[in-house]
């Protein structure tokens, strides 16, 4: 063999494949395209929604979970047996009446439930139901009215009081006592044939005793007048009552509508001007 051949040997056995200034370009090309593209796709993979799951289970309980409704409907049974206040108290009220946490009375404590126990079962119940202070409305729970009332009543007899459970048939009566009383009302007004000689005869001082200002009293004054909260004259304090009374019912009726130091227009409700009127008369009746 002659040193060319033996040169060119030597050379072939250390070329690479890349032989032609095209094939180096390509090299070139394919060794950054490929790892992007890859990249790419597992970036895609690793954020997307899709991912096939474990199992079978785990696939159906996924696409469930992607075409749920934002919204839900809970259709609950509303002639479903009502708890007992025991039943309320232990499962909501013990958290913190139990050992007297965040102010709460502690439950048979006759001391710290004494002032409260005379505002009255309705002023407790409405305290219970829309919360106060730290408390939650319902303590953060989610039962019926009637069944938060027995749970009031469960702990407020426990420390000395003597109230009566409500009951659910009573509550709908009440609700439904208004618009009874309003109907023979209005069959009155419409058999009245001298409505000039009706308009000159005064209207009773005081509203009928379950009338709608009882109800809306009931509903929406009762959280500050069944304790005199935030300087509210208390429901059937006389002496407090005495110097609001001399301004006479526009005067009163007025300060409510359009609120008064603490307390809100119509007291924070929606009710009609009729109505805060007859609330009004109402509470003015209970202080005569």
């Amino acid at each position: 063999m002659s040193a060319n051949d033996h040169t060119t040997a030597h050379e072939e056995d250390h070329s690479g494949p890349i032989k032609t200034p095209k094939q180096l370009l390509l090299a070139v090309f394919f060794s950054f395209v490929v790892p992007i593209f890859a990249i790419i796709a597992l970036v895609y993979f690793v954020t997307s929604d899709n991912k096939p799951a474990a199992g079978t289970g785990d696939l159906e309980k996924a696409v469930a979970q992607r075409i749920q409704k934002v919204g839900m409907v809970e259709i609950r049974d509303a002639n479903r047996p009502l708890k007992a206040g025991s039943e309320v108290y232990t499962a909501q009220c013990a958290a913190c009446h139990a050992t007297g946490a965040a102010g709460a009375p502690k439950f048979g404590d006759a001391t710290a439930w004494a002032p409260r126990i005379k505002t009255g079962f309705e002023a407790l119940w409405n305290s219970a139901l829309k919360g106060k202070n730290a408390m939650s409305p319902q303590g953060g729970g989610d039962f019926d009215d009637v069944e938060i009332g027995r749970a009031v009543v469960h702990m407020a007899n426990a420390a000395g009081a003597k109230f009566a459970e409500p009951q659910k048939a009573a509550v709908q009566a009440s609700a439904a006592e208004p618009a009874a009383q309003a109907a023979p009302a209005a069959a009155v007004a419409a058999q009245t044939t001298a409505p000039v000689a009706v308009a000159a005869t005064p209207a009773p001082s005081a509203a009928p005793k379950a009338g709608a200002g009882e109800a809306l009293y009931k509903q929406t004054c009762v959280a500050c007048h069944a304790a005199s909260v935030a300087g509210a004259p208390k429901f059937g304090d006389k002496t407090a009552w005495a110097p609001r009374i001399k301004t006479g019912m526009d005067a009163l009726t007025a300060s409510v509508i359009k609120g008064k130091n603490a307390m809100p227009p119509k007291g924070g409700s929606s009710a009609t001007d009729a109505d805060i009127r007859a609330a009004v008369e109402f509470m003015v009746s209970a202080a005569k």
